[in-house]
């Protein structure tokens, strides 16, 4: 397994992403796609560990229109509040175009199977279900997922396997959203949400506030999981 950081070209420019490939130099893609901290170490960390289980993780810099090579930790009362400052300023719909582009990167490698999935956190969430829905990306998992409700008229163009993580008590997410996010969805059956009712927001953050290993641990279990089934 090797990491390394790499530039895309997509229409509106060149931007930056962390690449880490199996060391068989072959396998599915995964697109890793960020929280409102950048492509950070919590991000690299989990695309090395895609690595470590086969595929080829991808995970761009969607917020290099506002400020190339973010890179915060939730450590810090500043820090949180750049990210924050950056997740008001972001629009979700050149995100997924970036996304797009970095599927088609993906695709593009000659390791790749030609399958490729993505897996995002937080606005992350957001963003795998957005891709879910207009991307040609094979498979996407959501976690902790913002806004979703937002967006629930896009759910009839979600033609394949979309999974969700919702934490119960997510203080981003109320349970009224959630209600209308489970109930939005409840009518396609590419759609599986998991709901895990004694966590809050970002329960697999290794070293979060909320940080719940066995959270994680189940959460985890069922992406992998659900990626080999849908990206082999």
């Amino acid at each position: 397994m090797s990491g390394q950081d790499i530039t895309l070209k997509g229409p509106d420019g060149e931007f930056g992403a962390y690449l880490s490939t199996p060391a068989s130099g072959k396998g599915p893609g995964v697109v890793v796609i960020q929280e409102i901290f950048g492509v950070n170490k919590v991000m690299r960390d989990i695309a090395d560990d895609l690595a470590s289980q086969g595929y080829i993780a991808l995970c761009p810099d969607l917020f290099w229109r506002l400020e190339p090579g973010i890179q915060l930790t939730d450590q810090t009362q500043e820090e949180w509040q750049k990210a924050f400052d950056l997740f008001g300023k972001f629009k979700s719909d050149t995100g997924v175009e970036d996304i797009q582009t970095t599927i088609s990167h993906l695709r593009s490698l000659d390791g790749c199977s030609g399958k490729v999935g993505a897996v995002g956190y937080c606005l992350g969430g957001l963003l795998a279900y957005l891709s879910a829905a207009r991307t040609d990306c094979d498979a996407s998992v959501g976690f902790y997922g913002v806004s979703i409700q937002d967006f629930l008229g896009e759910s009839g163009s979600i033609k394949k396997p979309l999974m969700l993580h919702v934490a119960a008590r997510d203080q981003f997410v109320p349970p009224e959203a959630q209600k209308a996010v489970s109930d939005g969805l409840a009518g396609n059956a590419h759609v599986t949400i998991h709901t895990y009712a004694e966590n809050d927001h970002a329960f697999a953050r290794v070293g979060g506030e909320h940080y719940d290993e066995a959270a994680a641990a189940t959460a985890n279990n069922r992406t992998s999981d659900f990626f080999k089934s849908n990206l082999s």
